[in-house]
């Protein structure tokens, strides 16, 4: 599986590209950040991230999209902007009809280094050893992007599952009612 991690951002985006090897490996495929100068309109902003991104997703071809869900910010600009430009890069994988995935920061650090509360450095550091890389990825967005894709490298199997599961009991609830339905 080839997944598209993805640290949403206007002045920093992180992007990277991984893919599953036997088990728990993983094996880093392109890493990178879109910067977009602050004083430009939001507009040109977005459209460079998109044009970016699409360029990445038709380049790569991902199976998979993972996108860091927005969370609560003390700064409400801060928030919009990311679920800005998180929106955009959903739209593109909408497009292509690549699955997108979002996971919160807590789920990501959580994967990466067994703690859902870990720091930034701690993330790269085990970004860096997780993926064999012979030097740390910088800025924090490439490595957080890594780490997205990792994440969703490790959860995937957890999430077909829980998608199965939903899907049949979604069908024994409409067989059950179909029963009361029919015993009436």
């Amino acid at each position: 599986m080839r997944v598209m991690g993805v640290d949403p951002g206007l002045t920093r985006c992180g992007l990277s590209v991984v893919e599953n090897g036997l088990g728990r490996q993983v094996i880093a495929v392109d890493v990178d950040v879109v910067r977009t100068p602050a004083d430009d309109p939001l507009h040109r902003r977005l459209l460079a991230i998109s044009d970016t991104v699409e360029h990445w997703m038709d380049t790569h071809l991902p199976d998979v999209i993972a996108i860091e869900r927005v969370f609560a910010n003390q700064n409400a600009n801060t928030a919009m902007g990311t679920a800005q430009a998180g929106g955009v890069i959903a739209l593109a994988a909408a497009k292509r009809d690549i699955d997108v995935h979002f996971h919160t920061p807590s789920e990501v650090k959580a994967a990466v280094t067994g703690n859902g509360r870990a720091d930034k450095a701690q993330v790269t550091t085990m970004v860096t050893r997780i993926l064999g890389l012979q030097a740390k990825p910088t800025p924090a967005d490439a490595a957080d992007a890594l780490a997205l894709a990792i994440c969703h490298c490790w959860r995937a199997p957890m999430i077909a599952r829980m998608a199965e599961a939903e899907a049949k009991v979604a069908a024994q609830r409409m067989k059950f009612a179909a029963k009361v339905k029919a015993a009436r």
